[in-house]
């Protein structure tokens, strides 16, 4: 996927996966009681931090496609060619899947 998009230091752009349309036992759930997913695939990295003391160039740990899992209110939510995406450092990703 090519963004228009680059984000800057340990900032990464996430798609969030889409939310849960029934529960395990079937029951359909309302757009106004459905949760903001806390999962999501990265797709833009940006180059990395720069260490406060030494200056050196602190590479990323994530990359574009990787699923991970990120705090409820975690990033900030833009809109790019339609399409919503989570902006984030990369101290809110939780974990990967």
């Amino acid at each position: 996927m090519s963004l228009k998009i680059k984000p800057s230091a340990d900032r990464v752009v996430v798609e969030a996966a889409a939310a849960e349309e029934k529960t395990a036992s079937g029951i359909i759930i309302p757009d106004t009681a459905k949760e903001k997913p806390q999962k999501g695939t990265i797709v833009a990295v940006g180059p990395g931090k720069y260490a406060d003391v030494s200056g050196v160039l602190i590479p990323m740990a994530y990359k574009v496609g990787d699923d991970v899992l990120y705090g409820k209110y975690a990033g900030t939510e833009i809109t790019v060619e339609g399409k919503e995406y989570l902006i984030m450092r990369e101290s809110d990703i939780l974990a990967t899947l």
